[in-house]
C-alpha cells in the first residue's frame, strides 16, 4: 500500500529499555560467577541449581561422553566427600554439571576432578 511504512521493532531502543536490559545481563553474569547458574545460556546447558549457604559448589564443564558423571562422581566417593545436591545438563559435546558438597573439597578432589579425560573447566565457588 502506498500509504503505509513497514519499520523493524525497536522497542528496546529506549533509553529505559537500555537500562533494563543491561540490569539483566549484568544480572545473569552475576549468577553465573557467583552460583553457577546458567539460565538462559547458548553456551551452556541451561540449569539452575537453588543457593545453598552450607555447602561447597563446584562446577564442572566436560565433555558429554558415556560414564562422565559416574567419573565424577567416583571422585567423591573415593575420598568420602557426600554429595549433597546436584545437576547435570547437556547440549551436544558440552556437559555441565553443579554439585553441592557439605565441606570445602581437599586439594586432592580439585586435582582428580581437573585430571579426568573428559574435564574442560572445573570452578570452586565459594
Amino acid at each position: 500500500m502506498a500509504n503505509v511504512i513497514l519499520t523493524p521493532h525497536v522497542g528496546g531502543s529506549t533509553e529505559e529499555a537500555q537500562q533494563d536490559i543491561g540490569r539483566f545481563v549484568a544480572a545473569k553474569l552475576r549468577d553465573y560467577v557467583i552460583h553457577g547458574a546458567t539460565s538462559l545460556s547458548i553456551n551452556l546447558p541451561m540449569l539452575v541449581l537453588p543457593e545453598r549457604s552450607d555447602a561447597s559448589r563446584l562446577v564442572h564443564v566436560h565433555r558429554n561422553t558415556p560414564g562422565v558423571l559416574a567419573a565424577i562422581n567416583s571422585v567423591f566417593a573415593a575420598e568420602g566427600v557426600n554429595i549433597d545436591a546436584q545437576i547435570l545438563g547437556t547440549r551436544g559435546e558440552i556437559g555441565y554439571v553443579i554439585t553441592d558438597i557439605g565441606a570445602a573439597p581437599g586439594p586432592q578432589v580439585i586435582t582428580a576432578l581437573e585430571h579426568l579425560p573428559e574435564t574442560i573447566r572445573l570452578r570452586e565457588l565459594h
